[in-house]
């Protein structure tokens, strides 16, 4: 449905929720589109009392419903109105949420899904296997060519956008699971992002495994036997992309607007820097999904929930990127 965005709920024990509403509030008047909130009918209904917000919320039955802002309990009984942080009650629930929203995208019945944080030991603990909401999706809809772009802008307007060639790994384990493969997915993927988003071009920066992108050798051998072999291939399929460059430079040169993206080899590597200059205003983007999925790039934050101070810019931001890229998707 061309102007239904679901959000899923993510942890109800943490800001998931509080975000949630708060955002969808400041952008009720900025258009026309009808919400889905994917998850526990009691926490938003009281949340919504106790934040003041006066959301019109109505139980979701049906695409023709009238009004804009809907709930849908994917779950058969309520939450208990107390539960601890981190709680498997909350950890089921945010799981059903998420396939809830991931399968009506698939079927069609969304025109985007934005995620609410989750917290992933609370639902290892709660005896789901899980290393992520990007993998989950990814299993759901079938597809492991995805990959995680994070992107935001600092206090003057200027955009970093970071795709990652790996995700959830270890550290030690970096140069194992680097491979050309991974590389050009994410090359791939940044390229088709930048078009996505309707940029004039799509020139990516390929960072460096290794200090100063190896020196020569000198530090790791990853950029010469690896990295530099992957980008010349690119280029010569016609992608504008250049490196390795020195992880410690490019995230500069690129928010000065050299770059378009920059294709990180690591988790920490990219989101570093881009929570750095866009720490409310982060987005987290799964790319290569068949259906649009954004997410605030923050946790659930348990130290905060409940006191009504969350912050609820990067919720702000994901929906907004939501919604824009429904609408370039529509227009292509």
């Amino acid at each position: 449905m061309k102007n239904w965005l679901g959000i899923s709920l993510g942890d109800v024990t943490g800001i998931g929720p509080e975000v949630a509403l708060k955002a969808i509030a400041a952008e009720a008047a900025v258009d026309d589109a009808k919400y889905l909130l994917i998850g526990d009918e009691t926490v938003l209904t009281q949340l919504n009392e106790k934040l003041a917000l006066n959301l019109p919320l109505k139980k979701f039955s049906g695409h023709t419903d009238s009004g804009r802002f809907f709930y849908i309990n994917t779950l058969s009984e309520s939450l208990p109105e107390s539960l601890t942080a981190g709680s498997p009650l909350a950890a089921h629930a945010a799981v059903a949420a998420l396939r809830e929203g991931g399968q009506r995208c698939l079927r069609g019945e969304l025109a985007a899904l934005v995620t609410a944080p989750v917290n992933k030991e609370a639902i290892i603990r709660a005896g789901h296997k899980f290393v992520g909401q990007t993998e989950f999706l990814s299993e759901l809809a079938n597809t492991q060519r995805t990959a995680m772009m994070l992107l935001g802008t600092d206090e003057r307007g200027r955009w970093l956008r970071v795709a990652l060639a790996t995700v959830h790994i270890s550290i030690k384990s970096v140069p194992e699971k680097l491979t050309a493969q991974k590389i050009t997915l994410a090359i791939e993927l940044a390229a088709q992002a930048c078009r996505d988003l309707g940029l004039p071009r799509a020139k990516i920066a390929v960072a460096g495994l290794n200090p100063h992108a190896g020196e020569g050798g000198e530090f790791g051998d990853e950029e010469i036997t690896t990295i530099a072999p992957t980008i010349r291939a690119m280029q010569k399929n016609g992608f504008d992309v250049v490196g390795p460059l020195s992880g410690d430079t490019v995230f500069h040169y690129a928010l000065q607007g050299d770059f378009d993206a920059v294709v990180a080899m690591y988790h920490d590597q990219g989101l570093a820097p881009l929570k750095a200059v866009a720490f409310d205003s982060g987005v987290n983007w799964t790319l290569g999904l068949p259906f649009i999925r954004t997410s605030p790039d923050h946790g659930t934050a348990y130290d905060i929930a409940g006191k009504g101070v969350a912050n609820p810019g990067s919720m702000i931001a994901a929906i907004r990127l939501a919604k824009q890229l429904a609408r370039n998707k529509k227009s292509a």
